[in-house]
């Protein structure tokens, strides 16, 4: 009875196969995310993103940055250029930078601080006027109160660096 339900199953899964391959079904994913036509966009200008934020980690600017090539590089054929002069401009600031308690505690202590991070973006298409965007990004994570910034800071800005950048990247090369 076994060997029938197996026996059973497995023709079952190979006739279903085979009527997909005939049937001329094609499963096709674009796995960059980027909306770009390579043959209009070829070049990329990311210009610095100086922190003008009121409370200042210097580190922050440069881990933004890097990130932020890192994930146009990896995930788009653009090929950076270091004039504005681009096909693209991705240009900006760090505008936020800042400290605010959560979760408060039956003594009036917060037990959770959340760190949030603001980069204002401006995205330029010098082929097409109409895709040009202007838009402040943020995000944020929370820390245990009881632990130190100068412990969790660098962890905290990688993580919201990425997430920034997803962000940003989604709504302007990703054109979703």
């Amino acid at each position: 009875m076994k060997s029938f339900r197996i026996t059973h199953i497995t023709r079952f899964a190979v006739i279903l196969l085979v009527a997909c391959v005939l049937s001329g079904c094609r499963i096709s994913y674009k796995l960059n995310g980027a909306a770009i036509d390579y043959n209009v966009y070829k070049t990329i200008y990311v210009s610095n993103f100086p922190i003008r934020a009121a409370l200042v980690y210097p580190p922050l600017q440069q881990v933004f940055e890097n990130e932020l090539l890192d994930y146009v590089t990896r995930n788009t054929r653009l090929r950076t250029i270091d004039s504005p002069n681009a096909d693209l401009q991705l240009e900006g600031e760090i505008t936020g930078y800042s400290l605010s308690p959560q979760a408060v505690t039956e003594n009036a202590y917060a037990s959770r601080t959340r760190l949030t991070i603001q980069v204002r973006v401006r995205y330029v298409d010098n082929r097409n006027e109409g895709k040009d965007i202007d838009q402040t990004f943020s995000a944020y994570r929370d820390f245990d109160s009881s632990e130190m910034l100068t412990d969790v800071q660098d962890q905290l800005c990688s993580e919201i660096a990425r997430e920034l950048v997803e962000l940003i990247f989604n709504a302007t090369l990703g054109d979703w």
